[in-house]
């Protein structure tokens, strides 16, 4: 079954984001065709990037970059709940998604932001970091005001609304990432093949 993870993307105390990824969690879960699991970024407490390789090369050296990227790639699909700070989303995220790379490839994201402009200056931000990730984002997206979807900017009360547009974000999340898993299929498949025939022609050499 394909595998989605929900990923709360700030790490500020007194965050509403717990809040929305939790409304996002709970919706998800009352559907089927996929798996769903909240990932909180504060739960792996990643410093500052400090690996001294690129992450494209994949030579992951820390044990907090590996375990992030063990998790990572279990997945087949992301759902993002990013804030909007300064137009643009939290550092943390940035830095989480900037730690690895291939564990992104192939795979597909969506988004849920909030915000006084409903997060959707963070969201435009993702989508391009996103691409270079090599990770295809879905249309939909969810916009989530600060002044008219929260008491007092901090007690999380969504209009009702939001939740047809959070069906229609799932939706697009499972159909993409079905089709990105036969992609990964094919890559994976092509990648042993090409192994295979560099095993085989290394032994003609040496023989």
């Amino acid at each position: 079954m394909l595998k989605i993870a929900v990923i709360i993307g700030s790490t500020r105390p007194a965050r509403v984001g717990e809040s929305v990824a939790k409304w996002v969690f709970d919706l998800a879960n009352q559907r089927g065709g996929a798996q769903f699991e909240l990932i909180d970024l504060k739960d792996y407490n990643l410093p500052l990037l400090d690996e001294a390789i690129p992450p494209s090369m994949g030579q992951y050296e820390k044990e907090h970059t590996k375990r992030w990227a063990q998790k990572i790639s279990e997945f087949d699909a992301f759902l993002f709940v990013t804030p909007e700070y300064n137009h643009g989303p939290s550092a943390a995220l940035k830095n989480a998604l900037d730690f690895i790379y291939e564990e992104w490839n192939n795979k597909v994201a969506g988004f849920v932001g909030y915000g006084s402009a409903g997060g959707t200056r963070s969201v435009e931000q993702l989508r391009l970091i996103c691409a270079e990730l090599q990770m295809a984002t879905v249309r939909s997206q969810v916009a989530l005001s600060l002044m008219r979807d929260f008491e007092n900017f901090t007690k999380f009360k969504p209009q009702s609304f939001h939740e047809k547009k959070l069906h229609e974000v799932i939706d697009q999340l499972i159909m993409w990432g079905m089709a990105f898993q036969s992609i990964r299929g094919t890559a994976e498949e092509e990648d042993f093949q090409q192994d295979s025939t560099s095993n085989s022609q290394e032994s003609t050499i040496q023989q």
